[in-house]
């Protein structure tokens, strides 16, 4: 089974904001595969399947034999900073190894219009994904790494994640871009989706597709 965490804030009052593109992320998945999210314990889950006959071209999709991925998307309710107590529930409930598991997050480290798949390491400052490492004590989980780029000098970092975005149309691109990402790594691997996606996003390239 292959879980994919997209990390956020629950509530309309932080839906738009940079920290919760995780979640923006994960949602657009769930509607790729038509599923639907309810409420489980510390978590929102949706669980379904992914037949690769769907999203891939023949070639590729004749390797799994007809084969379907079974998947769990999740957001936990618990807010970013104690993101870990619900990753945990979700590995106690669930078959669900950490080598199966990618967490979706905002990285101000990375411009706006970047993304970055990675195997494991530190959780490079983000207080989620931190959480996540002390409540499993484990730190080999995949990344899905989302960038929402450096506030201006003089500004908070903390209310800069928490405003949201200016740039819509580039919002829009980059959440679509990341869901097919995550679809990739989900089904093909995370060595896949990191040649694919581990680059800068053309804005015009997406408007010529």
């Amino acid at each position: 089974m292959k879980c994919a965490v997209g990390l956020g804030n629950p509530g309309k009052k932080y839906a738009l904001t940079k920290h919760n593109v995780g979640f923006m992320v994960v949602d657009r998945v769930a509607e790729r595969l038509g599923i639907e999210f309810c409420e489980q314990g510390f978590n929102d889950i949706a669980v379904g399947c992914i037949d690769p006959r769907d999203y891939y071209v023949e070639k590729i999709a004749q390797e799994f034999e007809g084969q379907l991925i079974e998947v769990i998307l999740a957001k936990p309710k618990t807010y970013m900073n104690r993101s870990g107590i619900a990753v945990a529930e979700l590995l106690k409930e669930f078959p669900i190894e950490c080598k199966d598991l990618l967490v979706v997050h905002d990285d101000l480290d990375l411009p706006f219009g970047k993304i970055r798949f990675r195997y494991n390491g530190s959780s490079g400052g983000h207080k989620g994904v931190q959480s996540i490492i002390d409540a499993i004590c484990d730190y080999s989980f995949a990344r899905l790494k989302i960038g929402i780029g450096r506030p201006d000098p003089g500004i908070d970092p903390a209310e800069y994640v928490l405003s949201p975005f200016d740039d819509q149309e580039l919002l829009s691109f980059l959440v679509e871009t990341a869901a097919c990402g995550v679809l990739d790594s989900l089904v093909l691997g995370l060595d896949e989706a990191m040649n694919r996606y581990n680059r800068s996003l053309d804005l015009e390239e997406y408007g010529n597709r």
